[in-house]
C-alpha cells in the first residue's frame, strides 16, 4: 500500500482552508483552489478532494466541482474568487456548500452574504441553491459574513463566520481613523461599527438552509489571551494573541461543543470547549505551522515560513486528525493540504501536535522507496517570516519549475528536515540535488557530509 505523506494530495495540487467531513466510508475535503506559484488566494474554482477512511493515501476527485461564475453576485460584484467553504448533510440527505466570494487580493471577501450550493452527492457538481437571508428575504450581512462553517447538530443547522480586528484596543483619535477604514473593509455604516461587527458569530438555519431561524450573535470564548495591536509590525504582524481572528469551524464530539479557529497569531488554530453552542472556553493551540509554542518554541525561532492557515479536526477510521495547510513559493498564494495525528484526552483538551513529513501515515514513513524533497516538514534558515501578501524570495522554500516541485535556497545555515522515518531496515540513502558547496545529512546519531558540484541534477550516494 501507498505510504501517506505531508502534503498528502497530488504535488501540483493546492487546496488550503481544510474542512475534512467524513460522510459513508470516505473522508472528504472541502477547501479553497489556489494556484501553483498564484498571484493572489484562491484563484482556482472548488475541487473536492476524498479517500477511503481505511486508506489515507489514495486520494482522488471528479475535477472542478463549483466555479463563482455559478453565483449571480460574482459577476455584479465583480468577485470572482471563491473562499474557503464547508459542507453539511442536511435533514433532507443532499449536500449544502457554503462559502464567500472575494475579488484579487481578498477584496470586497468580507462583504458577503454566504453564498449557498447544493448537490446530491459530496463531490458532485454542486448548483448554485441561494444567499443566506433573514425571515423577511433581505440579506444578511450581520457582523461580517466570512469563512463559514456549519454543522447539523441532531438536525439543527448551524452557521458560524465571522472576522476580527483589534481595532478597538487602539487609542481614540486612532480608533476614530481605523472606524472609517472598517467602513471600507467591512462594507458597513459606521453607526453599526460603532456598535460591532467583529468576532465570531453564530446562528441557525430553518429546513431550506438559507433563511435564518434564530438571529446571528456573537459567540463568547472566554479565558483567552486578547488580541494586542501594534502600531510597528511585531514578529511579522500587527497584533498577536490566541483570540479568535477567522477561519471558524464546528464540530460536537461527546457532547460538547468543540469551536477551531484561526487565531491572531495567524500561524495557528486554536479551540475552545463549550457546553452550548455560542459559548466557550478557550483551551489551548491544536497545532501552528511553525511549531510556535511546542516545547516552549517562540515566534523568533519558527520552524518554517509561516501565513495564514485553516482547517480543523475530524474522527477517521478510530483516529482523530487536525487539517491545516502550509506555505509554498514564498508567499502565501499557493497552499498545500496537510495533517497530523491528534489526540484527545479524557478531560477532552487537544495536546498541541508537532509538524511531521508522516501526516496521515498512521506511524513513520517506511525507508523503502524514493520520496520527493518538498515532504520536508520543516525547512528555515533560523529567522524565517511570517505572512505572505508578498513573495519572499531570499529564504529556503518550496517552487517549482517546468511544472517539478523542488526545495531552492538552501544557503547556510539553512536546513530542510523529515520527521519521521523509520530507517531501521534501510540500507542506503541516496540524494538527488544541484548547486554547490557542501551538504550535510543528518539520521539520528548519523552524520555525513557531501560535496556538491556545481552545474546540472546530480544523485549523490
Amino acid at each position: 500500500m501507498k505510504q501517506a505523506v505531508n502534503p498528502f494530495l497530488p504535488l501540483n495540487t493546492y487546496i488550503p482552508d481544510g474542512e475534512p467531513h467524513v460522510f459513508g466510508d470516505r473522508v472528504y475535503l472541502f477547501g479553497s483552489h489556489d494556484r501553483e506559484g498564484g498571484k493572489t488566494f484562491c484563484e482556482l474554482g472548488y475541487e473536492i478532494w476524498s479517500a477511503p477512511v481505511d486508506d489515507l493515501a489514495a486520494w482522488t476527485n471528479n475535477g472542478i466541482n463549483y466555479v463563482a461564475s455559478r453565483d449571480p453576485l460574482s459577476k455584479s460584484s465583480g468577485r470572482e474568487y471563491l473562499f474557503a467553504p464547508d459542507c453539511v448533510r442536511g435533514n433532507d440527505g443532499r449536500f449544502y456548500l457554503y462559502y464567500c466570494l472575494s475579488g484579487k487580493n481578498g477584496k470586497g471577501g468580507y462583504f458577503g452574504p454566504v453564498g449557498v450550493a447544493v448537490c446530491d452527492t459530496p463531490d458532485g457538481k454542486y448548483e448554485f441553491y441561494g444567499h443566506v437571508r433573514h425571515k423577511d428575504g433581505s440579506l444578511c450581512h450581520d457582523f461580517v459574513p466570512f469563512d463559514p462553517a456549519v454543522i447539523n447538530d441532531g438536525g439543527v443547522i448551524r452557521l458560524y463566520y465571522g472576522t476580527q480586528y483589534p481595532f478597538d484596543n487602539m487609542p481614540f483619535p486612532i480608533k476614530n481613523i481605523l472606524r472609517r477604514v472598517q467602513k471600507g473593509m467591512f462594507n458597513h455604516s459606521l453607526k453599526q461599527i460603532k456598535k460591532g461587527v467583529m468576532g465570531a458569530a453564530c446562528c441557525t438555519l430553518k429546513d431550506d438552509m438559507l433563511t435564518i431561524d434564530e438571529p446571528p450573535k456573537l459567540i463568547k470564548i472566554k479565558g483567552v489571551q486578547s488580541n494586542k495591536m501594534h502600531l510597528i509590525p511585531k514578529n511579522g504582524h500587527y497584533f498577536s494573541g490566541h483570540d479568535f481572528y477567522e477561519g471558524a469551524s464546528i464540530r460536537k464530539i461527546d457532547g460538547k461543543y468543540y469551536f477551531i479557529y484561526s487565531s491572531a497569531n495567524n500561524h495557528e488554530l486554536c479551540y475552545a470547549i463549550g457546553d452550548s453552542a455560542d459559548e466557550f472556553k478557550f483551551k489551548g493551540t491544536i497545532i501552528s505551522t511553525g511549531d510556535v509554542g511546542l516545547n516552549g518554541r517562540t515566534e523568533k525561532n519558527r520552524l518554517n515560513h509561516t501565513g495564514t492557515t485553516h482547517g480543523s479536526i475530524e474522527k477517521i477510521n478510530g483516529k482523530w486528525y487536525v487539517f491545516y495547510h502550509r506555505q509554498t513559493h514564498g508567499s502565501d498564494y499557493s497552499r498545500q493540504a496537510c495533517a497530523e495525528i491528534i489526540n484527545i484526552e479524557k478531560d477532552g483538551t487537544i495536546p498541541q501536535a508537532e509538524v511531521t513529513s508522516c501526516g496521515l501515515n498512521g506511524g513513520d514513513i517506511i525507508g523503502e522507496g524514493s520520496f520527493p524533497a518538498v515532504i520536508c516538514c520543516n525547512l528555515s534558515n533560523g529567522k524565517m517570516p511570517h505572512g505572505g501578501n508578498k513573495k519572499f524570495k531570499n529564504i529556503p522554500m518550496v517552487t517549482s519549475e517546468n511544472g517539478e516541485l523542488f526545495i531552492k535556497g538552501l544557503k547556510k545555515p539553512s536546513f530542510a528536515a523529515y520527521k519521521y522515518f523509520d530507517l531501521s531496515k534501510t540500507a542506503a540513502m541516496a540524494i538527488t540535488c544541484r548547486g554547490s558547496g557542501k551538504l550535510r545529512i543528518s539520521c539520528g546519531n548519523t552524520d555525513c557530509s557531501i560535496d556538491i558540484c556545481s552545474g546540472g541534477w546530480k544523485q549523490y550516494s
